[in-house]
């Protein structure tokens, strides 16, 4: 799939559409294994076109680390991306990470239609775009990561933010909570 490392950053980092469609490579360092997030590409509702602007909130603006698997796909799509721009007659290179085929932005549009295609080929029910940013979130909250870090993952500008939306996740770490604590105070006996 073209675009294989957009959609594992979308559920692996659980970045907002626009912010995923506005990195460029200047944002993504392959050598220490780090993506910053600084801006996201938008629709401008009055021109219809696609202008880059800054993050919502200064917590938006964010370094995370790369688990090893986003690391390989985005090193493969660098590679693929090179040999993209020297097929093509005409790359127009903002220095986009993920763009078009010549180089140019991806609409946010044509992204979600990819997503909506990528889901029916896959036999899943429908879901919103939106949703791997969920999907990251449960699963980091269920693998025992403090919410704390998931809100600074997600670029959240509260922790309430992050504890209100995944408040579903709460009773399956509770539960894991009381096993752990059952573990620690009463193994052996």
């Amino acid at each position: 799939m073209r675009l294989e490392a957009r959609w594992i950053i979308g559920i692996a980092l659980g970045l907002r559409q626009g912010e995923v469609l506005g990195l460029r490579w200047d944002d993504v360092d392959l050598t220490a294994g780090t993506l910053r997030v600084r801006g996201q590409l938008q629709r401008n509702p009055e021109t219809g076109g696609l202008v880059f602007v800054e993050t919502k909130t200064a917590r938006s603006r964010r370094t995370l680390p790369l688990p090893p698997t986003v690391l390989v796909a985005l090193h493969r799509h660098q590679e693929h991306q090179a040999a993209e721009r020297l097929n093509s007659d005409n790359w127009a290179d903002p220095g986009l990470v993920f763009a078009t085929s010549v180089g140019t932005p991806i609409h946010p549009r044509n992204d979600y239609r990819s997503f909506r295609e990528i889901i029916r080929r896959a036999g899943l029910r429908q879901v919103r775009l939106h949703d791997l940013r969920h999907t990251a979130a449960s699963v980091l909250l269920a693998q025992g990561v403090p919410a704390r870090v998931v809100m600074e993952i997600l670029g959240h500008s509260q922790i309430s933010v992050t504890l209100n939306i995944y408040a579903h996740v709460a009773p399956e770490i509770a539960r894991e909570a009381a096993s752990r604590m059952e573990g620690a105070l009463w193994s052996g006996e």
